[in-house]
């Protein structure tokens, strides 16, 4: 099969402007971004409050493994099969980072013949939107430190500034560094450090504003620091609010790109589900609901992460219910989740499938008896899968009650997925929806994160560091235990440890810092060693990618 790359370089796109107008946009409801993106205008959703929302397709994934799933894949894929069967969809994705794009993961497009496309650009600098983030966030901290040297008027302790820098780069020397080394002018000397700009809070707050004016309320409500009597000072004291949303003026539309089988595909925004909440702008998802009949989209990583946060985080503060869920699982994943090392997977071997099912058990149990929602399981094909494997699979399916189909839209395209696409449209008609958040905001704060290490992740208790124990009294009394939880922890397990596969028990979750995000709205919870500027590998995928001399890209993935 040619690589992913390859496949994309050799499609036909349609003009965007085709599939804008298709889609139902007018000519001056978006812009071109050269022949094949586009930004969308934010009156074209505002032209369509009063139409009716399209179905939401919701689609997350078993504990992610190095063996693959292929949740994206599958989201991307389930578009193109439900336009194989005559549906006006959508698709709703996140932008990719710089970070994976060159570290271990690759790129975020899809993969094989279901990806979105042109995937190159989509996987590098794109419109600019992860740019436009880190210039604002830099520019509130470069301000806040100015601010500092020039009299302190707002008596800032420089102990206490909360506020660090981003870069699009996972570069772990720039995790803790000092800054202001040097002469009296080059400013004040202090303990800081980089994130990657998918944890930027500005990049949360880019997905979940509404307009131009919620995103410059929500800019200004960023806790940047505290000042010597240990009052909060927040970024709208430092008076650089319009200037940030300047630099964001144009990232906050959404984009508009298309699948490599020509449905439109919106992508938009890019918080990691693992430190951020993971899913892209709620007006990227709610201008697709009003112009397509099916609109699919997608959390980071698990149900634990990505998905629990848009049904507890995103979906109620916004009004949306999703319709159904698509829940994603591998042979492969499962195999490696019954203890199967990454060498041996090509080794047929049923009996390691069985013992990985704990896993898919649990995610199911998660989205049907706690956030009450009907459920389809994809079984992502990959080659090596034998059949006495996949009937594993479909078998525990049968038994637990919950329909499940193969999806081989990697290797076919949307044909590869119509049974899929199918049973997604059998059970939005037929399947009971009681969808119930796992919490609301009358629920305490330590109670939320109790009730997700204990229903979600399996959990048997909570411990809190002293460092965490005095942040959460911080963000009690500041008056903010009200917000929804954001939890950062690892991606690689259902628990706190990346090492513990299946469904883990009798584990506490460590809880060792908290983060107040008042302009996006939610508390940030650190559980485990979870880090915010990643590192590279030994080997990194930039390493892979050349530019050739006729202007075309190799190895990106």
């Amino acid at each position: 099969m040619r690589s992913d790359i390859e496949i994309a370089q050799q499609a036909q796109m349609r003009p965007m402007a085709e599939v804008a107008v298709e889609l139902g946009l007018t000519e001056g409801e978006f812009e071109l971004y050269g022949r094949y993106k586009a930004k969308v205008s934010l009156t074209a959703l505002e032209e369509r409050k009063g139409t009716p929302d399209g179905k939401l397709i919701y689609v997350t994934a078993i504990t992610p493994t190095p063996a693959g799933e292929g949740k994206t894949c599958t989201a991307v894929g389930l578009t193109q099969a439900l336009g194989c069967l005559g549906k006006k969809a959508a698709v709703a994705l996140r932008e990719p980072s710089l970070g994976p794009t060159f570290g271990v993961k690759g790129g975020a497009a899809g993969g094989g013949y279901a990806q979105v496309l042109p995937m190159d650009e989509i996987n590098l600098h794109f419109t600019g939107d992860l740019h436009a983030v880190t210039a604002a966030h830099n520019l509130l901290a470069a301000v806040l430190d100015n601010h500092i040297y020039q009299g302190n008027a707002l008596g800032i302790d420089p102990k206490r500034v909360l506020w660090r820098r981003v870069m699009d780069i996972s570069d772990r020397q720039l995790r803790h560094i000092v800054v202001g080394l040097g002469a009296k002018s080059d400013g004040t000397i202090r303990e800081s450090g980089f994130d990657i700009t998918v944890a930027s809070e500005i990049m949360a707050i880019l997905c979940l504003a509404t307009d131009a004016v919620d995103l410059k309320q929500r800019l200004g409500s960023i806790l940047v620091a505290y000042n010597f009597q240990g009052q909060p000072v927040f970024a709208r004291d430092l008076g650089v609010v319009g200037a940030m949303a300047v630099l964001l003026k144009e990232a906050l539309k959404p984009n508009l790109v298309q699948t490599l089988e020509g449905q439109p595909a919106f992508i938009h925004g890019g918080p990691f589900a693992n430190i951020a909440h993971g899913n892209n702008s709620i007006l990227a998802t709610k201008l697709a609901l009003k112009l397509a009949d099916y609109v699919v989209t997608e959390g980071g990583f698990a149900s634990d992460l990505g998905a629990e946060k848009f049904f507890d985080l995103v979906a109620p503060q916004f009004g949306l219910v999703p319709d159904v869920v698509v829940l994603v699982a591998s042979v492969r994943a499962l195999k490696s989740h019954g203890g199967v090392p990454l060498v041996e997977m090509a080794t047929p071997d049923p009996a390691a499938v069985d013992r990985g099912l704990s896993n898919l058990k649990k995610h199911l149990s998660n989205l049907r008896e706690v956030f009450r929602l009907p459920v389809v399981v994809a079984l992502n094909k990959f080659p090596t899968d034998a059949p006495e494997e996949v009937a594993v699979v479909l078998d525990f399916c049968r038994g637990e009650q919950v329909p499940a189909e193969i999806s081989e839209v990697v290797a076919q395209g949307g044909v590869g997925g119509t049974k899929l696409a199918q049973e997604v449209l059998t059970t939005i008609d037929t399947a009971e929806n009681h969808f119930t958040p796992l919490y609301s905001s009358a629920t305490p704060l330590e109670a939320k994160i109790a009730l997700l290490a204990t229903k979600i992740y399996g959990a048997s208790e909570v411990t809190y560091t002293k460092e965490g124990q005095r942040a959460l009294e911080e963000i009690k009394n500041l008056g903010f235990d009200h917000l929804p939880v954001c939890v950062a922890k690892t991606q690689m397990s259902l628990s706190d440890n990346p090492k513990l596969k299946g469904a883990p028990q009798g584990w506490s979750l460590t809880v060792r810092d908290l983060k107040l995000a008042a302009g996006a709205g939610f508390v940030v919870v650190f559980a485990g060693n979870i880090l915010t500027m990643p590192g590279l590998p030994k080997t990194p995928a930039a390493q892979q990618v050349d530019l050739l001399p006729d202007g075309s890209i190799v190895g990106l993935f």
